[in-house]
Formats: structure tokens, sequence, C-alpha cells
């Protein structure tokens, strides 16, 4: 069964990059209210993600 987590990780950096290459306002450093929601949305759940796979690491 695929993980859920990362296909939802994935997915958000998906949309933030398809938002970004099509907003005339969002940079590598600024954007716009929908590109903010959209990076938002993709860091945390990345943070979520690494998190979970550190702990798994541990012994």
């Amino acid at each position: 069964m695929p993980d859920d987590l990362y296909q939802r990780y994935q997915a958000a950096h998906r949309a933030h990059r398809a938002h970004a290459t099509t907003c005339s306002r969002c940079t590598d450093t600024i954007r716009c209210p929908d590109g903010e929601r959209l990076f938002e949305a993709f860091t945390r759940l990345q943070d979520a993600y690494l998190a979970r796979q550190r702990r798994q690491q541990r012994p």
C-alpha cells in the first residue's frame, strides 16, 4: 500500500511548483497569498514526512 503521507507531500510539492511556474507574482523568495498557502502546505507535509522517517530509522 502506498504511503499516504508521502503521496500528500509529493502532491503538495507538485501543486506548489505548478503554481510557481504560472504565477507572475511569485519568486523563490516572495510569494503571492495563494503561493504562500501552497508552499506552507508543502513544507508542513515535508517536515512531517521527514520527521517520521527519522523516527523509523532510530534503533
